[in-house]
């Protein structure tokens, strides 16, 4: 990280902890002693050491030191000043003899920094250094203890920085070329587009007075570049370390790569200074999938902090490391591609991801941000679904169906502790009867319980080389979740049982508001822009994320004309669950009229599979001259190109979809390919016990249970539906809503305001 000099020369901040990590990381990657114990876990753990040292104890020293261009900085966790005694502490879960030796070497070459730097600090001649590790369970200390002459840890220092210095500066001179060809940076486009230059001017002045924007801006603007650019721009300024571009799918993140390329390469052919890095799951990362992360086990594990310098070179010469990029340089050196991807963040300027690299309760970039206080601009992409995807990372749940699969696969070693878990298990949902009940919160003998498995599983891999069995390493990382949901339970989420019969139930702590988790993240950037075609009301969204109240609302023009869309509203048809049936002749007496008037590529959506199969079924019966296809469920990737493929210029016919689908957002069919489409729900979410939780609690918080729980998800999901149609300025289209609650004023509120909606 560069920081401002207080001379000519800049000077390279870096914390103890990177120092270490960089210069005395060696041998293989080894995962047998994690996961390590949770946030919360750790820093109770601290905090029980350092009350049992007394009150002279010292806790968290700050200390800092200078070594040519690099400024050296960290917190020591306690400092005894009558014993002349530096203590590292670290927390665990299960057997200390599992924990590689390469682990404690890093542990040991940390404490010895922290030695030099406080001996400078006091002037002494020498000091006690003692590496505790503090066992979460037991709550029990062992201890590692030297004396280390003052001369020794400067000179240990002093190789650590030479070590380090040369990558400094050559990261010093990069972050300066960066910042001066960013603050020239051209619009690689010339001309802005209508509305884009309207977004990208509130980007980037939420970037220089550091706030958060919800940006609604409609498709077909270049929001990706209208977001990008000007953040970039305000990189400089503000000593951005990162810019995090975050989508909720694959398309989204490959938009943010092709919009990278575009800047790397400029209007003048010159190359931008700028790495890009794509992160991808580890699943689709790993090469083998049936190893464990160790080099005992894994061959790109073996040896991996051994190569991680060369491959970490290589990598700095792709400006553009996307998955394939990525992989390919791991492979040439032998290591991870994800463990590789992981250490790029480091080194990289621009990370384009998933959403859960930054918003999930374990979020990998977030943790690394606040590690090496990065400060980092978030943009957020189709930001409408982050309130669901957000719920989803702060749930978890666990079946009975599940533990009784772990135990019929579980070794020896793991059977009593199961066994234990399903005791607590039963006593837990003894007298909860009903098919679905929400029960008080999470009961402390099942969560005590499950930490129990968790332990006595993560030592038992500690001792074996083979991963294992599918069903138990299922439920252990259940059990893992679920620990670390019930932690932190409290308003913001549900427990409820679910029984499907007397021996089957499920157990969930269900997020509902994720705020709480969330307002964190938006407080330690220096600005979050969330961005979509649908953020409106803006409230909802501010509300249920934890937005600040700082945050700036946009609502950008639409380059669109009423003139291109005919928004039409099918008031005599009702589409509720109790008419259904009879909405399906109407519906494609509708549909028939429209293609016959206008041939050509319609979408037609519907609330469900079911809906779909019937509606389609009778149009084909009653107008066999109208081609069809429809979406199947989980429709792999191939078969869902087939399905756009239809979609030609200059064809004809109907393709039936389910809203809110994968053909609901991120589908581009300009011009011919789609001149129409049949939206034939509000899309509301379905009415059941879960639901109706939801609108209780959501009544209960912000005073509007109906339209949080319902209202304002199902028209989010229409008008991105309807938003398939108009993709250009030159576009022109047809849309019917088909049923009479289209026509109340509360929801025609809540569609986009260049649209002059026609009474059907």
């Amino acid at each position: 990280m560069v920081a401002p000099a207080t001379d000519e020369a800049p000077r390279y901040r870096v914390s103890v902890r990177a120092l270490c990590e960089f210069t005395a990381k060696v041998g293989d990657l080894d995962l047998r002693f994690t996961p390590t114990p949770t946030a919360q876990e750790g820093i109770a753990g601290h905090a029980i050491v350092a009350a049992r040292r007394g009150e002279h104890y010292q806790r968290e020293v700050a200390l800092a030191a200078e070594h040519g261009s690099l400024h050296v900085r960290g917190r020591a966790d306690g400092y005894d000043p009558q014993q002349q005694l530096l203590e590292e502490v670290k927390t665990y879960r299960g057997q200390l003899s599992s924990q590689p030796e390469n682990h404690r070497q890093l542990h040991w070459a940390q404490l010895r920094v922290y030695g030099h730097l406080m001996c400078e600090k006091l002037d002494l001649p020498q000091i006690r250094l003692a590496l505790v590790y503090f066992e979460i369970g037991s709550q029990q200390e062992t201890r590692f203890e030297e004396t280390r002459p003052r001369d020794e840890l400067a000179s240990l220092f002093a190789s650590q920085c030479e070590r380090f210095a040369r990558w400094a500066a050559q990261e010093l001179a990069h972050r300066a070329a960066r910042d001066i060809a960013l603050q020239t940076l051209a619009f690689p486009h010339g001309e802005f587009r209508a509305g884009q230059r309207q977004l990208a001017e509130a980007v980037f002045r939420a970037h220089r007075s550091r706030r958060c924007l919800l940006a609604q801006a409609p498709t077909g603007i270049g929001k990706t570049l209208g977001t990008l650019f000007p953040a970039l721009k305000a990189a400089p300024e503000q000593r951005l370390d990162k810019i995090l571009f975050l989508a909720a799918k694959t398309p989204g993140r490959q938009l943010a790569l092709d919009a990278a390329a575009t800047l790397l390469t400029g209007r003048d052919g010159q190359g931008l200074p700028l790495r890009v890095l794509e992160l991808c799951a580890r699943d689709k990362a790993c090469q083998y999938p049936d190893r464990l992360c160790r080099g005992d086990s894994c061959p790109l594990a073996q040896g991996f902090y051994d190569r991680l310098p060369a491959a970490r070179s290589a990598c700095l010469e792709a400006a553009l490391l996307d998955r394939q990029r990525l992989q390919e340089i791991a492979l040439a050196h032998q290591v991870c591609p994800y463990y590789l991807g992981s250490e790029m963040t480091r080194w990289s300027d621009l990370i384009v991801g998933d959403y859960n690299y930054w918003f999930d309760g374990g979020a990998m970039l977030h943790a690394m941000a606040q590690a090496h206080e990065w400060r980092v601009s978030v943009l957020a992409d189709e930001a409408h679904n982050l309130v669901a995807r957000a719920r989803s990372m702060y749930s978890a749940q666990l079946s009975r169906a599940g533990l009784r699969a772990a135990r019929a696969v579980a070794p020896p070693a793991v059977a009593g502790p199961l066994q234990q878990l399903a005791r607590a298990w039963t006593t837990a949902t003894k007298g909860a009867d009903l098919p679905y009940q929400v029960l008080e919160a999470p009961p402390v003998r099942l969560v005590d319980a499950l930490s129990n498995c968790i332990a006595t599983l993560n030592d038992y891999l500690a001792q074996v080389a083979v991963p294992l069995e599918p069903a138990l390493r299922d439920f252990h990382f259940d059990a893992m979740a679920f620990v670390r949901l019930a932690e932190s339970f409290g308003p913001h989420s549900l427990f409820d049982l679910t029984r499907h019969d007397q021996r089957d139930n499920l157990l969930c702590i269900r997020n509902v508001v994720p705020a709480p988790f969330l307002g964190p993240r938006f407080a330690f950037a220096q600005s979050t822009t969330l961005f979509s075609a649908t953020l409106a009301p803006w409230h909802y969204f501010a509300d249920l994320l934890g937005m600040p109240p700082s945050t700036a609302w946009i609502d950008v023009d639409s380059p669109f004309h009423a003139s291109q869309l005919q928004v039409r509203v099918a008031r005599e048809i009702s589409t509720t669950w109790q008419r259904r049936a009879a909405s399906i002749d109407p519906i494609c007496a509708l549909m028939a009229q429209q293609y016959r008037q206008q041939p050509g590529n319609y979408l037609a959506f519907f609330s469900s599979f079911d809906y779909l199969q019937q509606a389609r079924d009778a149009l084909s019966r009653q107008h066999p001259d109208i081609p069809t296809w429809q979406q199947s469920p989980r429709m792999a990737e191939a078969e869902r190109d087939a399905f756009l493929a239809r979609f030609t210029c200059g064809g004809q016919g109907i393709g039936f979809a389910v809203l809110g689908g994968s053909f609901g957002e991120g589908v581009d069919l300009p011009g011919e390919r789609l001149i129409g489409a049949f939206v034939a729900t509000l899309g509301l979410p379905q009415f059941n016990p879960v639901n109706e939780q939801l609108r209780e609690r959501m009544q209960t918080l912000f005073g509007a249970g109906y339209d949080y729980t319902y209202l304002y998800p199902g028209l989010q999901k229409v008008v991105q539906a309807a938003g398939r149609v108009i993709r250009t300025e030159t576009d022109q289209g047809t849309v019917w809503l088909i049923d009479q609650r289209f026509a109340r004023p509360e929801v025609q509120a809540l569609l986009p305001g260049w649209w002059q909606v026609e009474q059907g």
